[in-house]
């Protein structure tokens, strides 16, 4: 779709995608990195998830809000998404800075934009689209665009209907049977009592194509479609973020809708659920298909040879550009972008994101250079892991969470029962983490 053949509510559509915070609910893997920089899916980052939605939709014009570890991203976001010189699309990074009139840090999503917002001002937007930069789901935000103008809705906010206990964790709506808003809970925990007072009702569950005796409740994806003048009236104060500060205050006075959302969404900013999500899609029918060749996800072309493989089996693996695989066991698992993985290996249930290139240098103390190959070594067993990238690791290393939950090791991390190796680790031969 051109320029010229964009609906002119997409062009005067800005898309705001937020990068999140510190991003310690996925240390180490945000270590190094922002939250929306992490691979994903073998060759992906999680960015590209919520740009590629909006390139799909029509929307050509997003800004990426983040304050952490932006190098990367900005390096990415730069390299992989260049539109013609000719028309006014873009994807811009955002970092936190210093201005006259806030020296402080992001403080909050509402307060992310806040300090941003002369810029989302410059041009006479229409509708701005705030998204969250760590979910992963496929979403055609024409459908609301087009929902949110129908409704004449100050706000229009995506939900998705989720059972009881997943209810527990997310910020919910309730809603009457036109789908406006008249109630918000933020992550009402274990009060039943409240939860049975926000049941979707009868009509909306048809609609979602649910039973009407099914229990369900209309949980926030937290993006949120605003019109302009209502943005600049919530963000006018220090409040800081939009789902506990400024949300509930604007359904009291605003007409404020929901969107519901039926397809596959997750929230990947935990290790656990980012683990659980991408293996997912190692599955021969995924939940999320990345095969879809009508809304494809994109992302930084790479230009790199097609992957070697020697002798191996690989059952249910997702592989990516330019590896080297020889005679490794490879089961459920991922494999990144330029791994070597050599003889005798076996991976299962892991995710090995790969590396920046095919071997790193080192110094030592009399500052003499020696080349650290990239790789995993001969005999090496890793299970329930993630690797990050540019690790290297020597023969016959084993891998294991074992019963182990939450522990810091010399080498890894284990959370929720998963093995995390940080980014550009070395191992030696023979360790058993």
């Amino acid at each position: 779709m051109s320029e010229l053949d964009q609906p002119k509510s997409l062009r005067n559509t800005l898309a705001i995608i937020m990068g999140g915070g510190q991003g310690s609910r996925l240390f180490p893997l945000t270590h190094r990195r922002s939250k929306p920089a992490v691979p994903l899916a073998g060759k992906y980052r999680i960015v590209d998830i919520p740009i590629s939605n909006c390139i799909n939709s029509g929307i050509r014009q997003m800004y990426v809000l983040t304050q952490f570890n932006s190098e990367s991203l900005n390096r990415h976001v730069t390299s992989g998404y260049s539109f013609d010189h000719f028309g006014e699309n873009f994807v811009h990074v955002l970092a936190a800075q210093q201005t006259p009139g806030d020296d402080n840090w992001y403080q909050g999503t509402a307060d992310a934009v806040r300090q941003n917002l002369s810029y989302f001002l410059e041009k006479p937007y229409k509708y701005f689209l705030i998204l969250s930069g760590d979910q992963l789901y496929r979403m055609d935000f024409r459908a609301m665009l087009q929902q949110h103008k129908k409704t004449k809705a100050d706000l229009t906010i995506a939900t998705t209907p989720v059972e009881r206990d997943p209810a527990r964790a997310f910020g919910l709506m309730h809603t009457d049977e036109n789908s406006r808003i008249t109630r918000f809970v933020e992550k009402p925990g274990d009060d039943d009592a409240t939860l049975d007072e926000l049941t979707m009702p009868p009509g909306l569950l048809s609609a979602a194509g649910l039973p009407d005796d099914a229990e369900r409740f209309q949980a926030s994806m937290g993006i949120y479609l605003f019109n302009r003048k209502v943005m600049e009236d919530a963000l006018n104060n220090d409040k800081e973020d939009f789902g506990g500060d400024i949300i509930p205050s604007i359904i009291q006075s605003k007409n404020v809708f929901s969107h519901t959302f039926q397809g596959f969404w997750e929230d990947i900013g935990t290790i656990k659920s980012f683990y659980e999500s991408n293996l997912e899609c190692t599955k021969i029918v995924p939940a999320f298909n990345f095969f879809d060749p009508h809304n494809p996800i994109y992302t930084r072309a790479r230009l790199l040879p097609a992957s070697k493989i020697n002798d191996a089996v690989i059952e249910e693996a997702l592989l990516s550009d330019g590896c080297i695989i020889t005679k490794a066991t490879i089961r459920n698992s991922i494999i990144g972008v330029r791994s070597v993985i050599e003889s005798g290996c076996e991976i299962t249930g892991s995710i090995i994101m790969g590396s920046d290139y095919y071997n790193k240098s080192a110094i030592d103390d009399e500052a003499n250079v020696t080349e650290i190959p990239i790789k995993i070594g001969e005999g090496t067993r890793i299970h329930k892991a993630i690797i990050d990238k540019n690790a290297s690791i020597g023969k016959n290393v084993i891998i294991h969470p074992g019963d182990r939950d939450n522990e810091d090791c010399e080498y890894c991390y284990i959370r929720d029962g998963i093995v995390v190796v940080p980014k550009s680790t070395v191992i030696p031969d023979n360790t058993v983490v």
